[in-house]
Protein backbone atom coordinates (compact mmCIF):
# COMPACT_ATOMS: atom_id res chain seq x y z
CA UNK A 1 0.00 0.00 0.00
CA UNK A 2 2.85 2.38 0.89
CA UNK A 3 4.46 1.59 -2.46
CA UNK A 4 1.25 2.43 -4.29
CA UNK A 5 0.94 5.70 -2.37
CA UNK A 6 4.52 6.61 -3.23
CA UNK A 7 3.99 5.81 -6.91
CA UNK A 8 0.79 7.87 -6.93
CA UNK A 9 2.64 10.81 -5.37
CA UNK A 10 5.37 10.57 -8.01
CA UNK A 11 2.79 10.57 -10.79
CA UNK A 12 1.03 13.58 -9.30
CA UNK A 13 4.34 15.40 -8.98
CA UNK A 14 5.20 14.67 -12.61
CA UNK A 15 1.81 15.90 -13.73
CA UNK A 16 2.19 19.13 -11.80
CA UNK A 17 5.60 19.75 -13.32
CA UNK A 18 4.30 19.05 -16.80
CA UNK A 19 1.39 21.46 -16.30
CA UNK A 20 3.74 24.18 -15.08
CA UNK A 21 5.95 23.77 -18.15
CA UNK A 22 3.04 23.78 -20.59
CA UNK A 23 2.82 26.80 -22.90
CA UNK A 24 -0.36 28.77 -22.32
CA UNK A 25 -2.13 30.02 -25.43
CA UNK A 26 -3.10 33.70 -25.05
CA UNK A 27 -6.81 34.43 -25.11
CA UNK A 28 -8.28 36.23 -28.10
CA UNK A 29 -9.69 38.80 -25.70
CA UNK A 30 -9.94 39.67 -22.04
CA UNK A 31 -13.60 40.51 -21.73
CA UNK A 32 -13.20 41.86 -18.19
CA UNK A 33 -10.87 44.68 -19.35
CA UNK A 34 -12.17 48.23 -19.00
CA UNK A 35 -13.43 49.21 -22.46
CA UNK A 36 -13.65 53.02 -22.28
CA UNK A 37 -11.12 55.85 -22.63
CA UNK A 38 -12.97 57.99 -20.06
CA UNK A 39 -13.69 57.69 -16.33
CA UNK A 40 -17.22 56.42 -15.73
CA UNK A 41 -17.60 58.77 -12.74
CA UNK A 42 -16.20 62.10 -13.97
CA UNK A 43 -16.25 61.61 -17.73
CA UNK A 44 -12.63 62.80 -17.86
CA UNK A 45 -10.18 61.21 -20.31
CA UNK A 46 -8.02 58.57 -18.65
CA UNK A 47 -4.27 59.18 -18.56
CA UNK A 48 -1.16 57.57 -17.11
CA UNK A 49 -2.37 58.31 -13.57
CA UNK A 50 -5.58 56.30 -13.97
CA UNK A 51 -6.53 53.87 -11.21
CA UNK A 52 -8.11 50.46 -11.91
CA UNK A 53 -10.00 48.15 -9.58
CA UNK A 54 -11.98 44.95 -9.96
CA UNK A 55 -15.68 45.06 -9.19
CA UNK A 56 -17.76 41.89 -9.41
CA UNK A 57 -15.34 40.29 -11.86
CA UNK A 58 -14.92 43.28 -14.16
CA UNK A 59 -12.25 45.95 -14.35
CA UNK A 60 -13.29 49.58 -13.83
CA UNK A 61 -10.81 52.41 -14.34
CA UNK A 62 -11.00 55.88 -12.80
CA UNK A 63 -9.19 59.13 -13.44
CA UNK A 64 -8.35 59.71 -9.75
CA UNK A 65 -8.77 58.45 -6.18
CA UNK A 66 -11.67 60.80 -5.59
CA UNK A 67 -13.70 59.06 -8.30
CA UNK A 68 -12.91 55.66 -6.77
CA UNK A 69 -14.44 56.90 -3.52
CA UNK A 70 -17.51 58.27 -5.31
CA UNK A 71 -17.98 54.94 -7.08
CA UNK A 72 -17.82 52.97 -3.85
CA UNK A 73 -20.57 55.16 -2.35
CA UNK A 74 -22.99 54.32 -5.16
CA UNK A 75 -21.64 51.42 -7.26
CA UNK A 76 -24.96 50.27 -8.72
CA UNK A 77 -25.65 53.66 -10.29
CA UNK A 78 -22.22 53.88 -11.90
CA UNK A 79 -22.33 50.27 -13.13
CA UNK A 80 -25.66 51.07 -14.79
CA UNK A 81 -24.02 54.11 -16.43
CA UNK A 82 -21.06 51.99 -17.53
CA UNK A 83 -23.34 49.34 -19.03
CA UNK A 84 -25.21 51.99 -20.99
CA UNK A 85 -21.92 53.38 -22.36
CA UNK A 86 -20.74 49.89 -23.33
CA UNK A 87 -23.96 49.27 -25.25
CA UNK A 88 -23.68 52.67 -26.93
CA UNK A 89 -20.08 52.12 -28.07
CA UNK A 90 -20.16 48.41 -28.90
CA UNK A 91 -23.58 48.11 -30.52
CA UNK A 92 -22.57 49.86 -33.81
CA UNK A 93 -19.76 47.32 -34.36
CA UNK A 94 -21.55 44.26 -32.97
CA UNK A 95 -20.76 41.44 -35.42
CA UNK A 96 -23.58 38.92 -35.00
CA UNK A 97 -27.12 38.94 -36.34
CA UNK A 98 -27.87 35.75 -34.44
CA UNK A 99 -27.95 34.81 -30.77
CA UNK A 100 -24.61 33.20 -29.79
CA UNK A 101 -26.46 30.82 -27.45
CA UNK A 102 -29.39 29.54 -29.54
CA UNK A 103 -28.28 30.48 -33.06
CA UNK A 104 -31.67 32.07 -33.67
CA UNK A 105 -31.87 35.36 -35.59
CA UNK A 106 -31.90 38.41 -33.33
CA UNK A 107 -35.39 39.91 -33.46
CA UNK A 108 -37.05 36.60 -34.32
CA UNK A 109 -38.33 36.25 -30.76
CA UNK A 110 -39.04 39.88 -29.97
CA UNK A 111 -36.65 42.69 -29.14
CA UNK A 112 -33.10 41.34 -28.59
CA UNK A 113 -31.83 41.40 -25.01
CA UNK A 114 -28.58 43.27 -24.38
CA UNK A 115 -26.43 41.70 -21.68
CA UNK A 116 -23.05 42.89 -20.43
CA UNK A 117 -20.64 40.03 -19.70
CA UNK A 118 -17.58 41.38 -17.94
CA UNK A 119 -17.27 44.52 -20.04
CA UNK A 120 -18.53 43.10 -23.35
CA UNK A 121 -21.92 43.41 -25.00
CA UNK A 122 -23.66 40.12 -25.80
CA UNK A 123 -27.04 40.15 -27.56
CA UNK A 124 -29.52 37.35 -26.91
CA UNK A 125 -32.68 36.35 -28.76
CA UNK A 126 -34.70 35.89 -25.56
CA UNK A 127 -34.58 35.75 -21.77
CA UNK A 128 -34.43 31.95 -21.93
CA UNK A 129 -30.79 32.14 -23.13
CA UNK A 130 -29.56 34.12 -20.14
CA UNK A 131 -28.91 31.14 -17.87
CA UNK A 132 -26.84 29.33 -20.51
CA UNK A 133 -24.80 32.48 -21.11
CA UNK A 134 -24.19 32.88 -17.37
CA UNK A 135 -23.17 29.21 -17.03
CA UNK A 136 -20.34 29.45 -19.59
CA UNK A 137 -19.68 33.08 -20.57
CA UNK A 138 -16.14 32.48 -21.86
CA UNK A 139 -17.38 30.03 -24.51
CA UNK A 140 -19.91 32.48 -25.90
CA UNK A 141 -17.46 35.40 -25.77
CA UNK A 142 -15.02 33.23 -27.76
CA UNK A 143 -17.72 32.71 -30.38
CA UNK A 144 -18.34 36.46 -30.43
CA UNK A 145 -14.60 37.15 -30.79
CA UNK A 146 -14.37 34.88 -33.82
CA UNK A 147 -17.26 36.78 -35.40
CA UNK A 148 -15.51 40.11 -34.70
CA UNK A 149 -12.35 38.86 -36.42
CA UNK A 150 -14.20 37.43 -39.41
CA UNK A 151 -16.24 40.62 -39.89
CA UNK A 152 -13.66 43.32 -39.24
CA UNK A 153 -10.69 41.62 -40.93
CA UNK A 154 -12.25 42.44 -44.30
CA UNK A 155 -11.87 46.18 -43.73
CA UNK A 156 -8.78 46.22 -41.50
CA UNK A 157 -6.25 48.58 -43.08
CA UNK A 158 -3.37 48.87 -40.60
CA UNK A 159 -0.16 47.23 -41.81
CA UNK A 160 1.97 47.70 -38.68
CA UNK A 161 1.61 46.65 -35.05
CA UNK A 162 0.39 49.58 -32.91
CA UNK A 163 2.66 48.45 -30.06
CA UNK A 164 6.00 47.54 -31.65
CA UNK A 165 5.67 49.44 -34.92
CA UNK A 166 6.82 46.30 -36.73
CA UNK A 167 5.12 45.34 -40.02
CA UNK A 168 2.36 42.78 -39.53
CA UNK A 169 3.63 39.41 -40.71
CA UNK A 170 7.28 40.22 -39.96
CA UNK A 171 7.22 37.95 -36.91
CA UNK A 172 5.00 35.22 -38.28
CA UNK A 173 1.27 35.44 -38.74
CA UNK A 174 -0.27 38.53 -37.13
CA UNK A 175 -2.01 37.95 -33.79
CA UNK A 176 -5.67 38.95 -33.78
CA UNK A 177 -6.79 40.44 -30.47
CA UNK A 178 -10.29 41.71 -29.69
CA UNK A 179 -10.67 44.74 -27.45
CA UNK A 180 -14.13 46.10 -26.57
CA UNK A 181 -15.60 44.46 -29.65
CA UNK A 182 -12.89 45.80 -31.95
CA UNK A 183 -10.22 43.88 -33.85
CA UNK A 184 -6.62 44.89 -33.15
CA UNK A 185 -3.84 43.14 -35.08
CA UNK A 186 -0.52 42.76 -33.26
CA UNK A 187 2.80 41.51 -34.61
CA UNK A 188 2.88 38.79 -31.95
CA UNK A 189 1.18 37.61 -28.79
CA UNK A 190 4.02 39.17 -26.79
CA UNK A 191 2.50 42.61 -27.43
CA UNK A 192 -0.80 41.80 -25.70
CA UNK A 193 0.29 42.85 -22.20
CA UNK A 194 1.70 46.15 -23.49
CA UNK A 195 -1.53 46.79 -25.37
CA UNK A 196 -3.61 46.07 -22.26
CA UNK A 197 -1.42 48.43 -20.20
CA UNK A 198 -2.51 51.40 -22.37
CA UNK A 199 -5.13 50.43 -24.96
CA UNK A 200 -6.17 54.05 -25.58
CA UNK A 201 -2.69 54.95 -26.85
CA UNK A 202 -2.59 51.94 -29.19
CA UNK A 203 -6.07 52.67 -30.54
CA UNK A 204 -5.10 56.32 -31.09
CA UNK A 205 -2.18 55.13 -33.25
CA UNK A 206 -4.52 52.92 -35.26
CA UNK A 207 -7.00 55.76 -35.78
CA UNK A 208 -4.23 58.19 -36.74
CA UNK A 209 -2.90 55.67 -39.24
CA UNK A 210 -6.35 55.09 -40.70
CA UNK A 211 -6.93 58.85 -41.05
CA UNK A 212 -3.55 59.31 -42.73
CA UNK A 213 -4.31 56.51 -45.19
CA UNK A 214 -7.73 58.04 -45.91
CA UNK A 215 -6.22 61.52 -46.46
CA UNK A 216 -3.58 60.08 -48.80
CA UNK A 217 -6.32 58.30 -50.75
CA UNK A 218 -8.41 61.48 -51.00
CA UNK A 219 -5.36 63.48 -52.15
CA UNK A 220 -4.59 60.88 -54.79
CA UNK A 221 -8.17 61.00 -56.07
CA UNK A 222 -8.13 64.81 -56.32
CA UNK A 223 -4.94 64.70 -58.38
CA UNK A 224 -6.83 62.75 -60.99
Amino acid sequence: MNTLKALFAILLGSGAAYAADAVETPAISDFASYPLSVCVVSGETLDAGAISMMHEGREITFCCKSCVGDFKKEPAAFVEKLDALIIETQLPIYPLGTCPVSGEALGSMGEPINRIVGNRLVRLCCSGCQDKLAANPAAFIAKLDQAVIATQAKSYTATVCPISGEPLGSMGEAYDYVYAGRLVRLCCSGCIDKFKADPAAALAKLEAGAKSAHDDHESHDHQH
